[in-house]
């Protein structure tokens, strides 16, 4: 195995373990504004996997890049929805009389 692989593995497997104990720590007053923050992680992401698409390269890398849009998108869209369905259950309800 390359020594570049081991080492990308290592810190992908290392970063999960890390994301998963900050996640799990987070106090639900504090969701809606680290989804938007996420929400803007994932427009990075569409505008990288783009980059990615576009180039003329190998079959693999666009194909993969297609994928990461897909992927990315439904997160953007998703945490959007989220956060406006929690951000909805704030406002004042307009009384009936």
């Amino acid at each position: 195995m390359p020594e570049y692989l081991l080492v990308g593995l290592t810190i992908f497997v290392l970063s999960m373990f890390a994301g998963f104990e900050v996640i799990t720590k987070v106090p639900p007053t504090l969701h809606t504004p680290l989804m938007s923050g996420a929400n803007a992680i994932s427009g990075i992401a569409i505008i990288g996997a783009l980059l990615v698409t576009g180039r003329n390269g190998m079959h693999l890398e666009v194909i993969l890049g297609v994928i990461a849009v897909v992927f990315a998108t439904i997160n953007v869209v998703g945490g959007f929805m989220v956060t406006d369905r929690m951000l909805n259950m704030f406002k004042k309800k307009a009384s009936k009389n």
